[in-house]
């Protein structure tokens, strides 16, 4: 038996995604994150790191999405391309979604975190000034730079694979997601079309309806 763990608001939709699209039985165990928007210490009962998403399969409790991804295309042998510049790019993007686009997104998310903080009145610009320098120094340009990369392969390319849906599709959505909600989506029309593809699935539809989305409300 394949049980998920998913957690509201969080990267656990890429598995419960991909579940629906290998149509495999599973069961799922709901998670609510606490009122600091963390998850729940009682996770490190099933995994020491206590992190999402969480999957138990074959007597075995894995993490980390890029590797439970791998796990269940290998077993399944299905959405890993064969062709050998597909299959390079599919390993690029599922290792490229966590490693290198979700760097900066995160620390603008500290920014912003950081310019809304409830401070003094009297050191509030000073606060200010600070999180729109490193906003300006890092994840800004950093940002830009990497959608400007993104479209550029979607406009080349139907998929992150190349033509064919694969486990890259679905590990690139929580960034892509992530990048739109931050103002990206305004001059990137093929990453839309892209997004727009992905979200009409029927398979990503269910994982929606029974996850709920990954990002939340703004």
């Amino acid at each position: 038996m394949i049980t998920l763990h998913h957690l509201n608001y969080s990267r656990s939709l890429r598995i419960l995604w991909l579940l629906e699209e290998l149509e495999l039985d599973y069961k799922i165990q709901y998670w609510e994150r606490d009122k600091t928007f963390r998850a729940p210490k009682s996770a490190k009962e099933y995994h020491s790191l206590g992190r999402f998403p969480m999957i138990e399969v074959d007597d075995r409790v894995l993490a980390e999405s890029g590797a439970i991804l791998e796990y269940f295309a290998d077993r399944e042998k299905k959405l890993k391309p064969v062709d050998e510049d597909d299959a390079l790019a599919c390993r690029f993007f599922l290792h490229y979604g966590e490693g290198s686009l979700m760097a900066p997104l995160l620390v603008q998310l500290i920014v912003e975190k950081v310019k809304a903080a409830k401070v003094p009145f009297f050191v509030r610009p000073i606060v200010k000034n600070i999180a729109q320098q490193m906003e300006r120094g890092y994840p800004k340009p950093e940002i830009e730079n990497h959608f400007s990369f993104i479209e550029k392969h979607l406009s080349e390319n139907e998929y992150f694979s190349g033509s064919m849906f694969s486990i890259a599709d679905i590990q690139m959505y929580y960034g892509i997601e992530a990048g739109f909600s931050r103002g990206q989506q305004d001059h990137r029309k093929a990453i839309a079309a892209w997004l727009e593809m992905m979200k009409s699935r029927r398979a990503f539809e269910r994982a929606l309806e029974k996850g709920g989305p990954a990002m939340p409300p703004s």
